[in-house]
């Protein structure tokens, strides 16, 4: 059996940097409960990989890695970081064509080899003030 931090890998790999959107269900569980959902985000896996095409989209050239993570029992915690370009609409940001780097945590809770919830924790005001949307902060 694949340690749960294994999984979160393939997860990485397989989904978010290949693109393979719909092996979602394969690492979550269907009524998989996202704790701080994106704005507008439905419910489930599949409110999952509505977020995840609509990443895609914005970032076509998306790449996670992991940074550093911890495993405790049913938990996974992983510090990420994903690099991207900005070639479409993105949380109602037209496509700037910036590149953007951002970090990250998730907290996966796993049960019987899958994720049953998950809790991310991103950078959005750093990926805002990249994208141009905010000016950057003033030294």
């Amino acid at each position: 059996m694949q340690s749960n931090s294994k999984i979160v890998l393939r997860f990485m790999e397989e989904v978010l940097n290949q693109g393979n959107i719909d092996s979602t269900g394969q690492f979550f569980w269907e009524d998989m409960v996202e704790q701080v959902p994106f704005p507008g985000q439905g419910p489930g896996v599949e409110g999952l990989k509505d977020v995840l095409r609509g990443m895609r989209a914005a970032f076509p050239d998306m790449h996670w890695s992991i940074e550093e993570q911890m495993a405790d029992g049913d938990r996974v915690l992983t510090r990420f970081e994903w690099t991207g370009t900005h070639r479409g609409e993105f949380l109602g940001v037209p496509a700037t064509g910036r590149p953007v780097k951002v970090w990250g945590t998730v907290i996966d809770r796993f049960q019987d080899g899958k994720i049953k919830d998950t809790r991310l924790i991103m950078d959005a005001l750093g990926l805002m003030v990249q994208l141009g949307v905010f000016p950057p902060p003033k030294a």
